[in-house]
């Protein structure tokens, strides 16, 4: 975090507009970091807040498709949050593991499927193919493939951000299924 009395202008005022949108300080990762960027901190929560309180995807779905890009990038801060939280909103700590070691899960929904292969497709070959799209189309709706593309745009965007800042993890303990290797 930068000090106060070292901060611009213009990072005091996004830390105060930050304050008023989450009722709460700006005090760590990604946001600090983004703060070195101050027009980037606004826009960056607000996709943030959609993604937390307005996806059609449901939560579990949300938290998958966040790990995936976390582990894309072997972003420890948002990997270590995430996949908790993803465990929490009811995915399977075999599908977490597997993420973990970067292989496609056995035994998922045909939903939780669905929103992997559109993440991996998108990862690994920058675009999805016509039978993903037409399975996430089918099963969530254009809101939903658009939705899901944008959480791992968003979550590849805070992991290159934190990363290129050697941002450390404030998480200690780790479960076993949950930890990412370097």
């Amino acid at each position: 975090m930068i000090p106060a009395d070292k901060q611009t202008k213009e990072q005091k005022q996004a830390v105060i507009d930050y304050k008023n949108i989450r009722k709460v300080d700006l005090d760590g990762p990604p946001w600090s970091v983004l703060l070195r960027v101050p027009d980037l901190v606004v826009p960056s929560l607000q996709l943030r807040l959609h993604n937390q309180f307005h996806s059609v995807l449901s939560p579990k779905l949300t938290e998958l498709a966040i790990i995936i890009a976390a582990r894309n990038f072997a972003n420890h801060y948002e990997w270590d949050g995430h996949s908790e939280a993803a465990l929490k909103a009811g995915l399977s700590a075999a599908i977490v593991a597997a993420v973990a070691n970067q292989r496609r899960p056995e035994q998922m929904t045909e939903d939780e499927a669905i929103i992997y292969d559109l993440c991996a497709e998108l990862l690994h070959n920058q675009t999805i193919s016509d039978r993903t799209y037409n399975r996430g189309v089918a099963k969530f709706g254009e809101p939903g493939v658009i939705e899901a593309a944008s959480l791992v745009g968003y979550y590849t965007y805070l992991a290159m951000i934190m990363n290129a800042a050697h941002t450390p993890t404030p998480f200690v303990e780790k479960s076993a299924s949950a930890s990412v290797p370097k």
